[in-house]
């Protein structure tokens, strides 16, 4: 009994030994396949493959995914989505080929204009650095000269066709059509920093400025030998407005006959009382006040002057007569009250009420 044990215990060791040798040869062999099938493929020579074939091995192959949503699997499959087009509306700016004036000893703003065929307010209008008042054009000071009558405008960030129209009171579509513009339909976008011209647009006039004093004591300071009241009358009997105060026409316009009165709207002295040529002619004849308080009115556009410089005038005391000299488009009185320089608006000085005529 005790020998037939031994022998089957002898008989399990050697079968768990000959299971192991039998596991050990077939791993062997797995490897050894494994080893030649990558050296067939290093060495293997490629096949020639279809031009479709080629162009599928480029494409990049997205594989759908499962996203959860709740309790049911969504598919999230981007494989058909579009590539981004880098052909983009591309902005063009503006294409200005601008004339530069270089200003001359004698010239004024009606002279310089005349050479180009253009406004004197197309000076401003293309140089808004320049000063409103004529007599500071400076001799070589350069000038841009717009090719048509209008103003250069700096595109700023937000604005837009309509609001820069709206701004000078100009129609759009003349904005649109000037072609040096570069706006393009349908868009008409605006590159910010860019200048536009805007055709018909003005930003004002030039103002003469007439001098301070006539006189004056060693200390160079004026000698004014009357002071105004402060209160103001009407220069003509009329008081029928064609233009009102705004921010390009700082006056009222008041039509008039022609040859009729003109009163000093308050006591002061005479320091300009000629013919507006030697800087700006827009006014013509003209006379200016200075009323010894920061004040002063001018008086523009008369037919006759009666009054000198340095001559001291009481309130509606009779000065001259109106006409329709220098820029006017007929008979009337252009008037204006100037504090320290600043243009105000004379119906917040005068008294009374008024009719419009324009």
């Amino acid at each position: 009994m005790v020998n037939e044990q031994r022998f089957w215990h002898r008989l399990s060791g050697h079968l768990i030994l000959a299971g192991g040798a039998l596991i050990l040869i077939a791993l062997g062999q797995f490897q050894w396949n494994t080893a030649e099938t990558e050296l067939a493929a290093a060495t293997a020579v490629p096949t020639p493959v279809s031009l479709a074939a080629d162009l599928l091995s480029q494409t990049e192959i997205v594989t759908p995914t499962l996203v959860p949503q709740g309790s049911l699997p969504v598919i999230n499959d981007d494989t058909l989505a579009p590539l981004p087009n880098p052909h983009t509306y591309q902005t063009k700016p503006p294409d200005h080929n601008f004339q530069m004036h270089e200003v001359a000893r004698g010239e004024t703003p009606n002279i310089i204009a005349g050479q180009y065929g253009i406004s004197a307010d197309t000076l401003l209008g293309g140089n808004t650095w320049l000063s409103q008042e004529s007599n500071q054009l400076q001799v070589g000071a350069q000038l841009v000269i717009l090719p048509v009558n209008g103003v250069l405008h700096k595109v700023r960030a937000g604005e837009t066709i309509e609001s820069i129209a709206e701004l000078y009171q100009v129609p759009a579509d003349d904005i649109i059509a000037y072609a040096p513009n570069n706006l393009e339909f349908p868009f008409y976008r605006l590159v910010p920093e860019t200048e536009l011209v805007i055709p018909g647009a003005s930003i004002g006039q030039f103002f003469f400025t007439a001098p301070k004093s006539v006189a004056t004591n060693a200390a160079g300071e004026p000698q004014w030998k009357v002071f105004g009241t402060g209160t103001y009358i009407w220069p003509v009997n009329g008081r029928c407005l064609t233009q009102f105060y705004n921010g390009f026409h700082p006056a009222i316009d008041v039509s008039s006959s022609e040859g009729s009165p003109v009163y000093a709207s308050d006591t002061g002295t005479v320091t300009y009382a000629s013919f507006a040529a030697g800087t700006y002619y827009d006014y013509g004849n003209l006379i200016v006040l200075n009323h010894g308080n920061g004040f002063e009115t001018f008086y523009a556009h008369l037919s006759s002057i009666g009054v000198f410089p340095g001559q001291t005038v009481t309130q509606g005391e009779l000065i001259g007569f109106t006409g329709n000299t220098g820029r006017s488009s007929g008979p009337h009185i252009h008037f204006e009250i100037r504090d320290r320089d600043f243009r105000i608006n004379p119906l917040d000085r005068l008294g009374g009420g008024y009719q419009d005529c324009s």
